[in-house]
């Protein structure tokens, strides 16, 4: 009896080890930037630039959304990041739902279904989801899901809504707002939460198409993850004379200015408590002659309290913004090594070309930022644009900004010359030229610059990879006609492109290509380590008539927002928006394999390796009904 116990105990322990064994394969992917810090970096060697071109496909899932005539409604771009939680993946769709997948072979599991649709289409912005956040409670995993005006909290095992939580598993979004919230379209979600603790936190989108007095403003809330209720609340606007910022609204402007609110992903410093929010600007985009003054928080980046929401520091990177320069991105949290000393700092990428670094503790900047002076000459009556916007000192800007002749697009001496002339139509300047009622060339144009793809960090290198789009915006405005309700402010880029008239360029970029680069910014140094082209550029600019014949880049660079991933292998890998999933050396930028996609991609990829042993690289692609989420792992050859 004793012997067959002894063998029992050995099989047990066998068993026990060979499952911690397999445990131990996995690597997850637990939030949308792979981890809190949103450092969207992997441990993952699997996949390395010795075998790297053995990727393949390996399988493909659809979400199946498409028009609903019911609700008058169209899905979006494809721009999910999914999570990878114990075997399974958690992916959200353009119509805000979120279904299950078996992460070894995309196999569907469950779907949850919001309903978003049914407020009807969203202005502008249209349907997107950028994924959702994930909390345990004990030994039950839960999935959390902000869908337009409501917060959802579902099992994770099944999909269904845990009924505990607010009112049969969802609470209202739209409640906590200082100003009601008239119209529930003026409310969207697209970033995911994020979870701290028992509190699950969220922010909003306002679309610009919207740009009137009482719009909502940029709120902040926490709620509990278990109950539902609503535990704090951040006003991005100052809301009260007394509140700290309110005296950087002119005329008391903070008391009827909406927007400013916090679209993009936020990021979390687990072990401080430390939370960070990206703003944007506010209402409206190109004009501030209602709200004379910096406008604080708006455009900045402020850290809170995780558990109260109450402010510990703030910078705002635009002053008045007038360029819809929106922090788009979530916050980095890196470590790095700036003249011997080691230093916890969190870096936000912006629109304007910018990586500002600031002490993660104390928001005190890495480097100086410098106050300089901007141009002030507004031809918009009653536009007072800020006298000075702040610059970094390090590291460089990584895409090029402001328009002259100089930057104008020379892939034929015709193209030049057509490029120059469409030049003198409007007004070029430097970085933050104001807009003006002839139309101002900015760049990096509204998109950026950055966008809500960010950065990704090497803790090894201290490389931070950002990509960023390089096309330009005219940004034009107009006199208010009167002909729109969603507009009651003076002057609007909605009434802008009266007279405009055609340019002869037909539609090819009045500067010179590339259009997107992929740049590896040293953080220890500050400086730009390489940058490279990304994407081949899009069918209609390379079959352009007036480029018939030309033997054109093999990268032109693709327009698009779409973020990077690092792994520990050395490998960068970020979707082109072009029809292909690339990966670059992380120490060279050489371009070591590209694998081909159903649909233009949209979105920033992830990886994590199963308990078999497989890593897998995963990306969505696509908008509307044309989509697929597409997973790459090693074929079996040599």
């Amino acid at each position: 009896m004793r012997l067959r116990l002894w063998g029992l105990a050995i099989l047990a322990s066998g068993a026990v080890l060979a499952a911690q064994g397999a445990a131990s394969r996995q690597v997850e992917w637990r939030s949308v930037g792979g981890d809190a810090g949103n450092t969207k970096f992997s441990p993952l060697t699997d996949v390395a630039p010795a075998n790297v071109h053995r990727l393949r496909a390996v399988w493909q899932w659809q979400h199946g959304e498409g028009p609903r005539d019911d609700y008058q409604t169209v899905p979006g771009a494809f721009e999910t990041t999914p999570l990878m939680i114990d075997g399974v993946l958690y992916v959200t769709t353009p119509y805000n739902n979120v279904a299950a997948l078996d992460a070894e072979s995309g196999k569907e599991l469950w779907r949850f279904d919001g309903e978003a649709y049914k407020l009807g289409q969203i202005p502008t912005t249209g349907f997107k989801h950028r994924g959702a956040a994930v909390w345990r409670d004990g030994q039950k995993l839960r999935v959390f899901l902000n869908s337009r005006t409501r917060l959802f909290s579902l099992d994770a095992a099944t999909g269904q809504p845990v009924r505990s939580f607010g009112t049969d598993g969802s609470v209202s979004l739209t409640t906590g707002f200082p100003r009601a919230v008239v119209d529930p379209r003026q409310v969207t979600q697209g970033s995911p939460p994020v979870v701290y603790r028992n509190l699950v936190i969220v922010g909003h989108a306002v679309p610009d198409r919207y740009q009137l007095k009482n719009d909502p403003p940029g709120i902040v809330q926490a709620f509990d993850a278990r109950t539902g209720k609503r535990v704090w609340v951040f006003n991005i606007i100052p809301q009260s004379p007394e509140a700290f910022g309110a005296e950087t609204w002119g005329n008391e402007s903070w008391r009827v200015t909406g927007h400013a609110n916090v679209w993009a992903p936020m990021t979390l410093d687990a072990e401080r408590g430390l939370l960070y929010l990206p703003t944007s600007t506010p209402s409206s985009d190109l004009y501030g002659g209602r709200r004379p003054g910096a406008n604080l928080f708006a455009e900045s980046l402020v850290c809170v309290e995780a558990a109260t929401g109450r402010r510990k520091w703030h910078f705002q990177t635009v002053h008045h913004g007038l360029w819809d320069y929106d922090n788009p991105s979530a916050p980095n949290l890196v470590t790095i090594d700036v003249g011997g000393k080691r230093i916890d700092a969190v870096v936000q990428v912006t629109k304007q070309g910018f990586a500002y670094v600031f002490n993660r503790v104390t928001g005190v900047p890495i480097w100086p930022i410098v106050e300089r002076p901007v141009a002030t000459d507004s031809d918009v009556p009653g536009e007072q644009p800020y006298p000075t916007q702040p610059i970094p000192t390090k590291p460089p800007a990584f895409t090029p900004q402001g328009v002259g002749p100089d930057d104008a697009n020379d892939l034929t001496p015709a193209v030049k010359a057509l490029a120059l002339e469409e030049m003198q139509k409007y007004r070029t300047g430097p970085l933050f030229t104001p807009p003006s009622l002839r139309g101002t060339v900015m760049r990096p144009g509204m998109s950026g610059g950055a966008n809500w793809g960010g950065a990704a960090f090497d803790p090894a290198s201290g490389f931070l990879f950002v990509r960023a789009g390089l096309m330009p915006t005219v940004a034009r405005v107009g006199a208010n006609d009167q002909s729109d309700p969603f507009i009651d402010v003076a002057y609007s880029n909605q009434f802008g492109s009266a007279g405009q008239g055609r340019s002869r360029l037909a539609g090819l970029p009045i500067t010179r290509p590339p259009y997107s680069t992929l740049t590896a910014i040293d953080l220890n140094r500050g400086d730009i380590a390489w940058q490279k082209p990304v994407g081949e550029g899009s069918p209609s600019l390379r079959n352009h008539p007036l480029l018939k014949g030309v033997d054109l880049p093999d990268r032109l660079g693709s327009d698009t927002k779409g973020g990077a991933i690092v792994t520990a292998s050395g490998l960068v890998f970020i979707g082109g928006g072009d029809k292909y999933l690339y990966a670059f050396d992380a120490h060279t930028g050489r371009e070591v394999w590209r694998g081909p996609l159903p649909f233009a991609h949209a979105a920033t990829p992830m990886t994590y390796r199963t308990r078999a042993g497989r890593q897998f690289i995963v990306i969505a692609t696509g908008a509307g009904a044309d989509n697929a989420l597409v997973a790459f792992a090693l074929d079996s050859g040599s």
